[in-house]
């Protein structure tokens, strides 16, 4: 965990958690103080436009010019290593820098943009940003502070039967930046084992994917949530009580479309999702 910063992180919003599960941005700066991690919230901040982006709504360069705009903004106020509590602000915002540093036509595109509407402040320069040491995920911060969360937590969830679903734009999209084996990561496994619960840290399907597909849930609904449905079909077969997500579209896909599939299925399950 030495190579996980926990000072000058910037927090970096989302746009899903706050307009669902904001109690989860709440929460993380509440365990971040306990833990002593340096950061700070940026009211210059936007959205990675990664729901527009996966819909086909927003196109690449657009995406990029935003994603440069953040990164002017994390450098700026000195906190430099762009921390997401979204997997997808997590995927969008390396995948930018990447693009960003390797292909020339793409960043001298951006740049011209802000030349040309006055925001010289804004241009990026090949290796302002590094996306494998300057992009982390909230979770990852977490994990580097188990042994303290271990000794200084709060609520003891022992006898908790708990599951991961780690999200697809975690250990998939930029699997070889994810902490642990990509084919079986543990993150969220081992903070809640340092909470007392019980994690299953593997079960049947545990890769599988939410099923959300961001447009697929709208043009394809049965086919996204006969995917949910399978995953939750495996959880229940493990006796599984409590689902931990670290993306707040995988959590909304189990959370609020498990009552949608106990109705249309005539099943029930016996878990909650957090």
């Amino acid at each position: 965990m030495e190579s996980i910063p926990d000072k000058k992180l910037l927090l970096f919003k989302s746009c899903m958690v706050g307009q669902e599960y904001p109690g989860v941005e709440t929460a993380t700066r509440y365990a971040f103080d306990r833990l002593g991690v340096d950061y700070c919230l940026n009211d210059e901040q936007s959205c990675c436009t990664g729901i527009g982006h996966y819909t086909d709504i927003f196109e690449g360069l657009t995406t990029t010019a935003i994603a440069a705009r953040n990164f002017a903004v994390a450098r700026r106020c000195g906190y430099p290593n762009i921390t997401c509590l979204c997997s997808t602000c997590y995927a969008i915002n390396k995948e930018a820098c990447e693009l960003l540093n390797t292909n020339t036509e793409v960043r001298e595109k951006v740049n011209s943009i802000f030349r040309e509407k006055g925001f010289d402040d804004l241009v990026y320069e090949k290796g302002d940003m590094n996306p494998r040491t300057n992009f982390y995920h909230a979770v990852e911060v977490l994990l580097s502070k188990v042994s303290q969360i271990q000794k200084e937590k709060k609520f003891d969830f022992s006898g908790v039967k708990a599951a991961a679903h780690h999200a697809c734009h975690y250990y998939k999209v930029k699997y070889l930046d994810a902490v642990g084996s990509p084919e079986n990561p543990q993150l969220i496994d081992t903070i809640a084992e340092a909470c007392g619960a019980a994690p299953v840290r593997w079960y049947e399907d545990r890769t599988l994917t939410c099923g959300m597909g961001f447009s697929q849930l709208h043009l394809n609904k049965n086919t996204s949530l006969q995917v949910t449905k399978t995953k939750l079909d495996s959880l229940q077969r493990a006796g599984v009580e409590l689902m931990l997500h670290m993306c707040p579209n995988c959590h909304i896909q189990y959370d609020r479309y498990q009552p949608v599939i106990e109705k249309e299925y005539g099943v029930e399950y016996d878990m909650v999702h957090m």
